[in-house]
């Protein structure tokens, strides 16, 4: 009888295992082969010189010595660090901020709907129509300097995309109207999730609400802020479109808003696969050590 058990079980487990093949086969295709592929072309002198084709040539580590020297790589890191962590922190703030009032039924928020899906709207925006509209808004002749002008607080046009610290600040704010929607619907479906017994208890115990979201909602939120970090990371060393239009690909001024994707797009557009290579290599290392961080960091002790 055992043996009849054990047989069905076995039976039963194998369409788990027919279910997975579809997953299998398309993580394989475009996600493993061209790892592997990208990996081995890191280590080939593989470009385009005018109409001359060089390579593929067997290298070694001579294109990452290559990608370090001169320090480059490291100015782009920095600048996408600095616009990801510019546009991410009030992100989760403004996030958790009204996941915490669309998920209090004390407060009987009227259109929740409505809000709800306003606030999620721009994700569905692409980033390319997001960044012309700002190149737009901010131009010299746009309408923010005419509004400036015209209210006194400017005599002359300010030039958004010429100062370093108003062109990163432009990309930190549309990554952040871009993806706060999307954030707050995860932060409000982790609170909806906590016992509500819990709260309850904190009220009978004479707890305040700040002293409820401190001491309950935000370590029970623990696992949900551990995942949208290290997502929006991945997102934020991916960081391309956004920059991209509003500097026209050109990382001004002074490179202050290149990125590590930009860099790399430039090695692909002029048909340098080694040396791209060997960058997507370094972004795939970078990220994964990053997000490690940012796991082992939150991680809760036992």
């Amino acid at each position: 009888m055992a043996k009849n058990n054990n047989h069905k079980a076995v039976s039963y487990n194998k369409w788990g295992y027919i279910f997975l093949i579809p997953f299998v086969v398309v993580y394989l295709i475009f996600q493993l082969v061209p790892l592997i592929s990208t990996i081995y072309n890191s280590f080939f002198e593989n470009y385009r010189s005018g109409l001359t084709q060089i390579g593929p040539n067997f290298v070694g580590l001579a294109n990452y010595a290559k990608l370090f020297q001169g320090g480059d790589i490291w100015i782009y890191f920095k600048n996408t660090m600095i616009m990801w962590v510019m546009g991410f922190i009030p992100q989760i703030l403004v996030s958790l901020l009204l996941a915490a009032w669309f998920s209090n039924p004390s407060l009987r928020l009227k259109g929740q709907r409505f809000f709800k899906t306003v606030i999620y709207l721009p994700n569905l925006i692409m980033a390319s129509a997001f960044a012309m509209l700002f190149f737009t808004l901010f131009a010299d002749g746009g309408p923010i300097n005419a509004m400036l002008m015209q209210s006194g607080i400017l005599k002359q046009a300010y030039s958004f995309f010429s100062h370093a610290w108003s062109a990163r600040t432009l990309v930190a704010v549309l990554n952040f109207l871009m993806w706060f929607g999307n954030t707050t619907i995860l932060l409000m479906a982790g609170m909806m999730g906590i016992d509500s017994s819990l709260y309850e208890a904190a009220e009978v115990d004479g707890a305040t609400s700040s002293q409820i979201f401190r001491k309950i909602t935000i370590p029970l939120l623990r696992p949900i802020l551990i995942y949208v970090m290290i997502t929006s990371l991945i997102g934020g060393m991916q960081m391309f479109d956004v920059p991209q239009i509003l500097t026209n690909g050109t990382g001004d001024p002074m490179r202050s808003t290149m990125t590590l994707i930009m860099f790399l797009n430039k090695h692909l557009f002029s048909k340098n696969y080694g040396m791209g290579g060997a960058l997507s290599v370094f972004l795939f290392i970078i990220t994964g050590v990053l997000s490690l961080i940012v796991f082992r960091f939150n991680k809760i002790k036992d």
